[in-house]
């Protein structure tokens, strides 16, 4: 029986990668290649220090992962993918990895993180839909999954633009 007290929850490291892809092909399928959030994350690489797996027994069974981006010209982390196995799914690990991610989030200052995914399950957590045409997506996404979690109090009224590498933002 799997308890959520048994998983232990650890910041990525290398040796966790190929368990993640893994993880990520099951969850997401080969569709998940042509999403728009896929197209961000080929523009800039995860922060592995803001990135977390979670393992039963020794065993990668989810993750979490965040993408430092700007929306415009305001630094922001992109949230995604989180995957958890089938077999581990519906009992806190996934909510854990969010929880996990946020705090670190804030511990490096960061403003705000957004994502694209269902609302029923982000709101709980914080996350809140912003308005259409707010955050320019590189490819077709569904405006009423782009979801917002401000990190500081008012972050997301700054938000303008489409999402583009980080490095690219001019002081």
């Amino acid at each position: 029986m799997f308890l959520l007290s048994d998983v232990r929850f650890l910041p990525e490291a290398p040796e966790h990668s190929a368990a993640i892809e893994a993880i990520a092909d099951e969850a997401f399928g080969p569709g998940r290649f042509a999403r728009a959030a896929e197209r961000v994350r080929e523009m800039a690489p995860h922060a592995a220090a803001l990135s977390f797996v979670a393992l039963f027994e020794g065993t990668v069974i989810g993750s979490v992962r965040l993408t430092p981006v700007a929306i415009g010209n305001v630094p922001a982390l992109m949230l995604g993918p989180l995957a958890v196995r089938p077999s581990f799914k519906n009992r806190g690990a996934g909510k854990a990895l969010m929880r996990l991610a946020e705090r670190a989030a804030r511990a490096a200052g960061e403003r705000l993180i957004f994502l694209v995914g269902d609302p029923p399950y982000y709101e709980p957590l914080g996350y809140r839909p912003v308005p259409p045409g707010t955050i320019v997506m590189p490819g077709p996404v569904d405006q009423r999954r782009v979801l917002v979690l401000p990190l500081v109090e008012g972050a997301e009224a700054e938000l303008a633009g489409a999402v583009q590498p980080r490095r690219q933002v001019s002081a």
